[in-house]
C-alpha cells in the first residue's frame, strides 16, 4: 500500500481495542482504510497490475510469495494467485486485513506491522513488497531487506518498489512521511546480503521496482 497507488488466516489482528498500540504506518493507514478502499482496495485493475503480473510469470509455477503491505488483497494479491503461486498476506491496518478475507477468502493473512512481524515462522520462494518500503524509516528499511534475504529459499525472488532517487516526501494519504534510499543504497545493501539486483524499471504510474534475487550459498549472517 501506499502513495504509489496501491491500491480466514490463522492471523492475530492487532487492534487499538485489543490493547495494543499500532505503528505509525498502521495507524495512518487505518485512518483512511475507508478511504484507501474506495480509491484503490476494491479494483481488479490498476497501476503495477501489468508489472506485477510480469514478474510473478517469471517466478516457478507454485511457488509461496509473502506479500508484504498487501492490502485488500485488490488488485495485486488477486494477480499473485491467478498466476498459480501460494501466497501469505500481511498488512497492519485491521479495516484492509477483514477486507482482504472478505476479498480472498482462505488465503493465509496476518495483521501484523512487517517490521515485527514473524512471517509465519517459514520461508518463502518469492516477496513482494509494493507501495510499502520508502513507508518506513530508513534503519526498518536497511533491516528489513536482512530479514527478507533470511526468510527467501536460495534463488527467491524479492520485487519492491522504491524511486530510483534519494528523496523524501509526505505521503498523500496517510500524511506520514516516505523516503526513498535511493538506488544505490539498495543495490549496496542487497549486494551486501548476497541478494543483487537483477532487474530495474518502471511500470506506468513511474513507480520504480528493484528485483532481486538470492543467490545459492548465500548467507545473510555475515551482514548482520
Amino acid at each position: 500500500m501506499g502513495p504509489e497507488d496501491r491500491a480466514p488466516g490463522n492471523s492475530r489482528v492487532i487492534t487499538a481495542d485489543h490493547g495494543e498500540s499500532l505503528s505509525s504506518l498502521a495507524s495512518g493507514y487505518e485512518r483512511i482504510a475507508e478511504q484507501f478502499l474506495v480509491v484503490r482496495g476494491r479494483a481488479v485493475t490498476g497501476i503495477g497490475v501489468t508489472a506485477v503480473r510480469a514478474w510473478a510469470q517469471s517466478v516457478p509455477a507454485g511457488a509461496t510469495v509473502l506479500d508484504l503491505g498487501c492490502g485488500s488483497g485488490l488488485p495485486l494479491t488477486q494477480v499473485l494467485i491467478d498466476e498459480g503461486l501460494t501466497v501469505y498476506g500481511i498488512d497492519a491496518s485491521p479495516t484492509l486485513v477483514a477486507e482482504f478475507r472478505t476479498n480472498l477468502p482462505g488465503v493465509t493473512v496476518a495483521c501484523e506491522a512487517v517490521e515485527d512481524a514473524s512471517f509465519f515462522g517459514r520461508r518463502f520462494d518469492a516477496v513482494l513488497a509494493w507501495g510499502l518500503w520508502f513507508l518506513l524509516p530508513e534503519a526498518t528499511q536497511l533491516e528489513l531487506l536482512r530479514r527478507v534475504a533470511d526468510v527467501l529459499e536460495p534463488g527467491g525472488r524479492l520485487l519492491f518498489t522504491s524511486a530510483a532517487q534519494a528523496c523524501s516526501w509526505r505521503d498523500v494519504m496517510t500524511g506520514e512521511e516516505s523516503r526513498s534510499l535511493g538506488a544505490q543504497v539498495y543495490r549496496t545493501r542487497l549486494r551486501e546480503l548476497g541478494f543483487p539486483v537483477i532487474r530495474e524499471y518502471d511500470d506506468e504510474g513511474e513507480n520504480h521496482y528493484y528485483d532481486a534475487v538470492k543467490r545459492f550459498g548465500a548467507s545473510s549472517e555475515a551482514s548482520r
